[in-house]
């Protein structure tokens, strides 16, 4: 029903893989703001073009990987105090809170037991590791930590360094050498 409504975003994983300059970089930016306030989609495919030597900056790629990982972390950074904008709002409306509390789904029980307990347990750095874990969609998490807190500075800081150590962990476990996506 509502997959209708929604733009399908398949392509932009692709534009992701395969971005190059400036331009590149701006679609990485996109895509992760993206990623942080709607698209359950893999925030890892962004180290893509380095390693497929397409982002072409003329740089080392040691280089090429930094730029893009800061890009990514500051595109999810904004994507994420979106969405927490879009939470402090929500908390403010009860009706939207009890209908996801009723639904099929209960979003709210299920991310206060696994990341908001994280969260809840080490504030905004439990925030911060439980966004550092690649393959794992983090937009119930950060939606479900946006319920939770007030402070958008904090909130943004604590999404920026879970997006750069995951990209950080997802290039020390399988190496820069390995893009599976």
């Amino acid at each position: 029903m509502f997959s209708s409504l929604l733009p399908d975003f398949a392509g932009l994983a692709d534009a992701v893989r395969n971005a190059s300059g400036l331009i590149g970089l701006a679609i990485i930016g996109l895509y992760s703001f993206l990623i942080a306030f709607i698209l359950p989609l893999p925030s890892e495919v962004v180290l893509a073009p380095v390693r497929a030597g397409t982002l072409a900056l003329g740089l080392p790629s040691y280089l090429e990987y930094a730029i893009v990982i800061v890009v990514s972390g500051v595109g999810k950074a904004a994507g994420s105090v979106f969405a927490f904008h879009i939470g402090q709002e929500a908390k403010e409306a009860g009706p939207i809170v009890r209908f996801l509390r009723r639904s099929r789904f209960d979003i709210i029980e299920w991310s206060e037991k696994k990341s908001v307990e994280l969260a809840r347990k080490y504030g905004y750095v439990g925030l911060a590791m439980a966004l550092s874990v690649p393959f794992f969609p983090d937009t119930i998490s950060i939606y479900a930590f946006a319920v939770l807190e007030r402070d958008y500075k904090k909130f943004a800081l604590a999404t920026f360094a879970g997006s750069v150590g995951r990209l950080l962990v997802t290039m020390g476990a399988f190496g820069v050498a390995f893009v599976f996506l």
